[in-house]
């Protein structure tokens, strides 16, 4: 099958829109991602050849971005990075479509996460202490989302568990890392 867009077309381009093309290929792969991507695995999927520019490459797509008024942005989330749309885009989205709440998560998990989140690593009896009821159901709710794992051993009596967030937890919240908490 030989089109327009095939990526034979594309890799044989006139040089003058070589730059245009890498763009293109760059924003491809990120649309089609469902998780954060990385710079190396970007550039290894775009083919291009030095996976310093990626950074760079990735500046010019958000300015042309913004340029045109669009509603995507590349954001650098857990590690990776994404195609999303911009916060502002939410209440017209909203409009068009129900969104349901992916994760699921009630008020008193909502609680739990947030003190994981800050005090991590941490131990179940500090989250329950801080919030005064027991949490072991909650914690295994959230082991099993995969918004938390077991990140070591106390040395206490007992050598209980330390939890801390995962990458999920990053990419939900659209963190880079948990220094971006509030």
């Amino acid at each position: 099958m030989s089109g327009e867009g095939t990526p034979q077309n594309l890799k044989n381009a006139p040089t003058n829109d070589a730059a245009d093309i890498v763009l293109s290929r760059i924003e491809a792969v990120l649309f089609i991602s469902q998780e954060p991507i990385s710079l190396r695995r970007i550039a290894l999927l775009a083919e291009v050849p030095e996976g310093t520019r990626i950074r760079n490459m990735l500046k010019k797509l958000n300015a042309r971005y913004e340029k045109q008024s669009s509603a995507f942005r590349v954001f650098e989330v857990a590690g990776g990075f994404q195609l999303r749309t911009c916060a502002l885009m939410a209440p017209w989205l909203a409009r068009l479509h129900q969104f349901p709440n992916e994760i699921g998560l009630s008020q008193p998990v909502m609680e739990t996460l947030a003190i994981i989140a800050w005090q991590q690593p941490v131990l179940r009896a500090t989250i329950e202490k801080i919030r005064s009821v027991q949490c072991g159901e909650i914690l295994k709710h959230l082991l099993e989302k995969d918004l938390v794992k077991i990140v070591g051993k106390s040395n206490d009596l007992g050598h209980p568990f330390l939890y801390g967030t995962t990458k999920k937890f990053l990419h939900v919240f659209g963190l880079n890392r948990t220094e971006e908490l509030p």
